[in-house]
């Protein structure tokens, strides 16, 4: 049957899928008809010098695209990189207001100089259009506003172009510019609004959230009543507002009373620079220590707590028409609380409002500490040393996780302040992996042992805290099990494990967000790594008795069982490579132990599946196994959706039961490689496709050996 032409102008850009006709993820093309099979034919849009000129048509599935209008794709179209349209695309709040700027709204950009605020000057069209096919792009003019503001004291400077994924924060036109100037403590007027950051709400599939008015960017009006605040100390999480209207946020490094002055005073570290500010000093003297343009001295009756964190939002309820289930009070404590029981999960974690709640790029963080922690006891004793002798960090984890098992819901203020007592800055607020996150925890600031002990070509062990594959495509099978890639990258790269570890994360063979190997990859619920330890009997793949040597150019031999690690005794090494097409074949002898007999039976070593990290298009995402039962799987998002608007608003997060998983996993390989994920379970799908650390615990080790330094 022939496709049927689009007569109404339909964008679009793709979010997932495989590269097809000229079609691949970031780009951006124009519908021209649809097939009866789901498939969208039509122009493609690159950018750059020529970005306005369409390419020769292509075919994309419509479920792997994100509907435009031209306006969106003008804008997106100016942005080069692929991997920023689609961060910019995953935060659909800041793309609105992008969309609807006007003539002097107020913006904060990204430049060579850091965040810099900016008047909206100008919309630009860029490229010429010589048919009617061709896209003009569309770039902002703006104008830097003096950070101690005062617009007509002196001459600005020309106005300079931005793409849109340059914008990283956008103020109504009817607030005022930008600009600190607290002393004095009166506001002038009655309209000023306090502004606060668009934070990322990572949902690409809902529509509905991209269709707000700008009438619904409610702004709250400024609050300067003091007499209800809470007591403030070091590490609260605080917002001032200043005269001129514009809210700043941070956490306070320092409270006392400065030279020259009465009353108390708090030192504020904000989360991005702001001119004007200094490094810690005051008055010639430091108090504390941070990034120059970062340190904020103002009265404490100036400091409110940050209104991102509250739950009792004063923004417009028609913004949202989301119903968020009462989160009850929490009682702290230092007593070990141990995993909910399997028949208790669902009730008390499966929901909205449970789980991890994020905050500014923090899903990395929420997905790795509920993996780790929500249902597995592995790494418990990072966070049960005594209390008089732990880290304020530790502390700071013992409590989060106590909360989450016991209450089922941990409040980004509290994951706040963890992140602030990690020791870098770019962890408050930047996007980072999950790997780095664990090494700078547990190396840097917990001091714990490496998890792997790694051999290398029989050097001594070296230590590590994530195992990642490495590998060539050809080497493995179209649609590789876990167990497949462990013992490819182990016998390709000649590394052994020193001992059976009690925890062994592993790092899929993707490079970046953005590029995978693999379109997806099967689970493997048990890896048995009896095969990958150094120094441990192993049997002969053919004969079962005491190997002495292992190959690797017999690892895909169909012949022998494709995929699997390859043994032998030293009589069916022989045997096995007096064959014609293995004479070429290498083999390697193995570390034997010296008290082992021939015919002594190999115990072999496994270790569980318990949680799975996955990630799509720079948002992270968990699958935690919480019981016995094969069905006992749970999926996590740290921002599933958000409340009210994009100044008081915050982040829900959700989990939910996916028994569906279990069904799934229960197959056997072979069922489970014919699969098509595009025709599985939403869950199901995003599990294979999206993939990018498995975790496995040791069963005959509950608890992690893993010691302090």
């Amino acid at each position: 049957m022939e496709p049927t032409p689009v007569l109404k102008e339909k964008f679009f850009i793709v979010i997932r899928g495989k590269s097809r006709k000229g079609f691949c993820r970031g780009c951006i093309g124009r519908v021209e008809a649809e097939t009866h099979g789901g498939e969208l034919m039509g122009l493609l849009y690159c950018g750059g010098s020529n970005g306005g000129t369409p390419k020769k048509g292509g075919l994309v599935r419509s479920e792997d695209t994100y509907p435009l209008t031209r306006y969106q794709a003008q804008l997106l179209l100016f942005i080069s990189s692929v991997g920023k349209r689609l961060e910019l695309l995953c935060n659909p709040q800041l793309f609105l207001a992008i969309c609807e700027l006007t003539v002097d709204d107020l913006v904060v950009v990204k430049s060579k100089k850091g965040h810099k605020p900016g008047l909206v000057k100008n919309l630009m069209q860029i490229g010429k259009k010589e048919n009617k096919d061709d896209l003009q792009m569309l770039a902002f003019e703006v104008e830097f506003v003096d950070g101690d503001q005062n617009l007509s004291s002196k001459k600005p400077a020309p106005p300079t172009l931005f793409s849109a994924a340059d914008i990283i924060q956008v103020v109504p036109s009817y607030s005022v510019p930008l600009g600190l100037n607290l002393g004095g403590g009166q506001h002038h007027g009655t309209n000023k609004k306090t502004v606060a950051r668009i934070n990322s709400m990572p949902n690409i599939g809902s529509n509905g959230r991209m269709k707000a008015t700008h009438a619904q960017r409610s702004v709250i009006p400024s609050q300067n009543n003091s007499t209800s605040r809470a007591p403030l100390e070091v590490g609260s999480l605080v917002e001032v507002v200043s005269n001129t209207g514009v809210t700043v946020y941070g956490v306070v490094r320092w409270l006392g009373v400065p030279a020259g002055k009465t009353a108390e005073w708090a030192g504020i570290e904000l989360d991005y620079d702001v001119n004007g500010c200094s490094d810690g000093t005051y008055g010639g003297q430091r108090l504390f220590t941070c990034k120059k343009n970062r340190a904020l001295f103002v009265p404490v009756t100036k400091c409110s707590p940050d209104g991102r964190f509250s739950f009792s939002s004063t923004a417009s309820d028609a913004a949202s028409q989301i119903e968020i289930p009462t989160v009850p009070p929490y009682v702290d404590s230092d007593e070990y609380v141990a995993p909910i029981p399997e028949s208790e999960v669902t009730s008390l974690l499966v929901g909205r409002m449970k789980g991890i709640q994020g905050h500014i790029n923090s899903c990395y963080l929420d997905a790795t500490l509920f993996s780790l922690f929500s249902s597995s006891v592995t790494l418990d004793n990072i966070c049960q040393k005594p209390a008089d002798t732990a880290q304020p960090i530790t502390s700071t984890l013992r409590k989060i996780v106590n909360r989450l098992r016991r209450q089922g819901f941990v409040p980004a203020a509290n994951v706040m302040n963890f992140r602030n007592q990690l020791g870098c800055d770019t962890f408050r607020t930047e996007e980072k992996d999950p790997e780095e996150f664990i090494t700078v925890l547990f190396q840097k600031v917990l001091g714990i042992e490496p998890l792997l002990k790694l051999r290398s070509r029989g050097e001594s062990y070296q230590g590590a805290y994530t195992f990642q594959i490495f590998l060539e495509k050809e080497q493995m099978a179209h649609i590789p099990t876990v167990q497949q890639l462990m013992d490819t990258s182990c016998l390709s790269c000649d590394v052994k494990f020193e001992e059976m570890p009690s925890c062994l994360i592993v790092q899929m063979p993707r490079f970046g967000k953005k590029y995978k190997m693999f379109s997806h990859i099967i689970p493997s619920m048990e890896l048995d790594i009896t095969d990958l330890l150094y120094n441990s009997p192993r049997q002969c793949f053919i004969c079962g008795q005491l190997a002495e040597h292992e190959c690797l150019q017999c690892l895909p031999d169909h012949k022998l069982h494709q995929g699997r690690i390859k043994q032998y005794c030293a009589t069916c090494n022989t045997q096995v490579h007096t064959h014609p097409s293995r004479q070429g074949h290498s083999p390697k002898p193995l570390s034997v132990p010296a008290d082992v007999a021939a015919a002594s039976p190999a115990p072999r070593h496994t270790m569980q599946l318990f949680a799975v990290l996955c990630i799509h298009t720079s948002h992270y995402v968990s699958f935690v196994k919480f019981g016995s039962d094969p069905h006992s799987w749970l999926f996590f998002d740290s921002m599933a959706d958000r409340y009210g608007d994009d100044q008081r608003g915050f982040n829900i997060p959700e989990i939910r039961s996916c028994p569906e998983l279990g069904n799934f996993l229960s197959q056997s390989e072979e069922e489970q490689a014919r699969t098509n994920p595009s025709y599985a379970p939403e869950l199901v799908r995003r599990l294979l496709c999206d993939s990018y650390m498995f975790l496995y615990q040791n069963p005959a080790v509950p608890r992690s050996n893993s010691n302090h330094r």
